[in-house]
């Protein structure tokens, strides 16, 4: 097994090939195990509701585009009449 990246013990780096934390000594018979290797990133677990997250953040509104939207339109038909006219004359 190889040691977590960072000590889940006392924070440490841990480098790649070791067996033990260089700092507090722990190894894989005091802790470190497949869940150590992950306990420190602050990941989900496995039951998060990403739609309820967005509406607890968001207050459940959808974006609604507005804007300058027509103006991607018109700019998107004015590229292709240029693109056809090249091509034609």
């Amino acid at each position: 097994m190889t040691p977590p990246e960072t000590c889940p013990h006392c924070g440490a780096d841990v480098p790649p090939a070791a067996r033990a934390c260089p700092e507090c000594g722990a190894d894989e018979r005091t802790g470190w195990s497949e869940a150590a290797r992950a306990d420190g990133l602050d990941l989900p677990d496995d039951a998060f509701d990403y739609e309820d997250f967005v509406r607890r953040e968001f207050g459940g509104r959808r974006a609604v585009p507005r804007g300058l939207h027509w103006f991607w339109w018109v700019a998107a038909l004015a590229a292709l009449a240029a693109f056809l006219a090249h091509w034609v004359w």
